[in-house]
């Protein structure tokens, strides 16, 4: 394992359209995004893509969509066909209304039809934040040989987090939102005041540091108004049971023993070689999900940034093209 560290772009909102258009304009050109749709795993799933080349597929986390990867779009856009769905349940995607639609046994099997749809028969470098780097984990675990390299920002291993969620009492707190996230509550709280929650929480610190414009601002509330949006990405932690242990009442009720993602340690190995990018600042999901990742990840490089929150591809997006780029030459 590797392990480095760092102390401490226009942004633009998509005038989408469904008109396909080339990948880039001319050599040396900014690639041009491209707004289209794909049925896969049974579900019409929103994308946007952007140059052409080998595969490199950007998976979201919550309460983002698409648009969380668009300076990635537009860096690997120009040696890869770089491509950023909008998971199932978000923005213009379709949206079950099942629970079971969004286990992860489920959202794994969204991944692989898309893997199949854009590089038939090849691998490929799988990215993912959050929700899409969990999903991204086991992606990885189930499906290694479809897998050139893998590239995860800010999102646990299911062995180590059920390991910090059962001993680590700062992990716990850390992840009491998520028992707020499965309550039948969820989406009035989240939701009032034109989503101040989710404004404050993603763009906040942004809007007030120039990370984030108005116009990125007006895009997430679009995203989280499309109808079905808000309980699509909740429904993440309500099917997958994640989360800590809660008393009696609590909001989200008890854990369930598959909650989590709390398998046979032994069933959770990764062979692909992965970079593992952290802002060291999360609140939410602490450094100690680095601890013991070896074990897990034999090919492992870690990339610490000190300064970087949750929210690093957004606040330090040129560390993270690096990073990322280092990674795949």
């Amino acid at each position: 394992m590797r392990s480095t560290g760092r102390s401490g772009a226009a942004i633009f909102l998509l005038a989408a359209t469904m008109a396909p258009s080339r990948a880039v304009a001319k050599e040396g050109a900014k690639p041009v995004f491209k707004d289209n749709y794909v049925t896969a795993n049974g579900v019409r799933l929103h994308y946007v893509s952007a140059g052409k080349g080998p595969l490199i597929l950007f998976l979201h986390g919550f309460p983002e969509f698409w648009y969380e990867w668009k300076e990635q779009l537009m860096e690997f856009g120009k040696d890869h066909l770089a491509v950023a769905p909008d998971m199932r349940g978000y923005n213009l995607s379709d949206k079950p209304t099942e629970l079971a639609q969004y286990q992860m046994s489920v959202l794994v099997e969204d991944i692989r039809a898309l893997g199949e749809h854009f590089a038939p028969k090849k691998k490929f470098v799988l990215v993912g934040h959050d929700w899409g780097g969990a999903v991204a984990w086991y992606f990885a675990i189930a499906h290694p040989g479809m897998l050139e390299k893998l590239v995860i920002t800010n999102a646990p291993h299911p062995g180590v987090f059920a390991r910090l969620l059962s001993a680590d009492p700062a992990q716990r707190q850390a992840s009491q939102y998520m028992l707020l996230f499965r309550s039948p509550q969820a989406e009035a709280t989240l939701s009032a005041n034109n989503y101040a929650m989710l404004v404050n929480a993603v763009l906040g610190a942004g809007l007030k540091n120039g990370v984030f414009t108005e116009s990125d601002k007006a895009a997430y509330l679009k995203a989280w108004s499309q109808p079905g949006a808000l309980t699509g990405g909740l429904n993440y932690y309500r099917a997958n049971q994640v989360g800590p242990p809660a008393s009696p009442g609590q909001a989200g009720g008890a854990s369930e023993p598959r909650g989590n993602f709390a398998v046979d340690p032994s069933r959770l190995m990764v062979t692909t070689p992965t970079l593992v990018i952290w802002g060291e600042k999360d609140t939410a999901l602490l450094t100690q999900n680095l601890d013991g990742l070896d074990q897990f990840v034999p090919g492992l490089t870690i990339q610490r940034i000190p300064d970087g929150s949750h929210w690093v591809i957004h606040e330090k997006r040129s560390e993270v093209n690096r990073d990322i780029r280092a990674f795949l030459h």
